[in-house]
């Protein structure tokens, strides 16, 4: 076994997790992902595979159907995953989001009602707090919640919504009073059926965003067109803290990208390793090459230090302390080496890796998106900056 990506200090039960997700990945994964990556096919197999792991309730409390484990036990699976395909750990990311949120601001009904089947998988969440002209501002959201008896109005747009087409739950921010600021927003947990056009009265999600990348999970909008919503949907039952909980839902999900860009990083560095052992140039393997030997080196490097920050971030939200500090480094650190550690791995390849034929010209495309994901690196050192001016 190699001695990248080592994690110390986990019990028998998360090692036993991480290696059968790992067997997973090796089994199920790696020999169809890039396959179903340029199909842009959602990959309903290997989601059936992950719901009879019990993948979708790892985190989700024993009292609700879920196996309970940590943060960091749901990191290190992500960061498997990933190393097979990405695409994958999107489907779990956003509702892990989901369920975090719930678990930790819902009342005791909206706990009750969704986190047992969404340990199951029977209900599957996604996230929505982007809005097509607000990008990182999240204050400037647009769309609008107007009290009407016992319910809500729901007018506006979100963009970007992960799992937007085959989620059946969309934990949905929007604004309640747009005079208050940050205290005026309000998340929603909406219903809806599973797929495109209209799920729900006034409620439509037009069709899946054509990417670049991260296929086959879907990426969708989601438009609200005097959708009414009970009042009792609002998480938590008290309008205005909605931006708080996104917020901490975010900084799981900063956890997750990193843990992404972990295991991308570590699948491009084994496919840079394979690739330069073999391959030889004046009579000898090009890994054996000093400039060759060198890249690999930084490569291992990046990856190792990626993988112990992100696992340090993990351990601090589970400690029960703040980690936006801790969270925004490993995101901003392990997205970044991702990228690097993919381009190195594609330079390694040489003309094959602008081949469809060969592996890294998916991760080649994969990579950038968690240059954005759950915020951008100057979001990121926003975050940083702040925080160690307050220490």
């Amino acid at each position: 076994m190699s001695r990248l990506q080592q994690t110390y200090g986990l019990t028998e039960e998360q090692q036993e997790i991480v290696a059968t997700v790992r067997a997973f990945v090796d089994k199920e994964i790696l020999p169809v992902a890039t396959e179903l990556e340029h199909a842009d096919e959602y990959p309903q197999a290997i989601v059936d595979g992950m719901k009879d792991l019990g993948l979708f309730g790892l985190m989700i409390d024993e009292e609700h159907g879920g196996l309970g484990e940590s943060l960091l036990t749901y990191a290190l699976a992500v960061e498997e995953l990933s190393r097979g395909w990405m695409s994958v750990s999107g489907i779990v990311n956003t509702h892990f989001i989901v369920a975090w949120m719930i678990t930790h601001h819902g009342t005791p009904e909206q706990r009750a009602h969704y986190l047992p089947k969404m340990a199951t998988g029977e209900i599957r969440g996604a996230f929505s707090m982007s809005e097509p002209g607000c990008g990182s501002d999240v204050s400037a959201i647009k769309t609008r919640a107007v009290p009407d008896g016992d319910d809500h109005v729901i007018d506006g747009q979100k963009m970007w919504l992960t799992n937007g087409g085959s989620a059946n739950l969309v934990a949905t921010l929007v604004k309640t009073d747009p005079d208050a600021g940050h205290r005026g927003m309000t998340t929603f947990l909406v219903d809806k059926t599973p797929g495109f056009g209209e799920v729900a009265p006034g409620l439509t999600v037009p069709g899946k965003i054509e990417k670049m990348g991260y296929k086959g999970v879907d990426t969708t909008e989601l438009i609200f067109d005097s959708y009414r919503i009970p009042s009792a949907q609002i998480l938590g039952g008290t309008p205005g803290h909605g931006f708080y909980q996104m917020m901490d839902g975010v900084e799981v999900g900063r956890v997750n990208v990193a843990a992404r860009g972990c295991g991308v990083a570590r699948r491009a560095y084994e496919l840079a390793l394979g690739y330069a052992r073999q391959r030889e140039t004046f009579g000898k393997p090009i890994a054996e090459h000093q400039a060759v030997m060198f890249r690999l080196a930084e490569m291992a490097t990046k990856v190792e230090a990626a993988h112990q920050m992100m696992v340090m971030a993990a351990r601090r939200k589970d400690s029960g302390e703040r980690n936006d500090l801790e969270a925004g480094m490993a995101k901003y650190l392990a997205s970044e080496y991702c990228k690097e550690v993919v381009e190195d791995a594609f330079r390694i390849h040489g003309g094959y890796a602008y081949s469809k034929e060969y592996e890294i010209e998916r991760l080649y495309r994969e990579a950038p998106m968690l240059l954005i994901g759950e915020g951008t690196a100057d979001i990121q050192k926003m975050i940083i900056g702040r925080r160690l001016l307050e220490d």
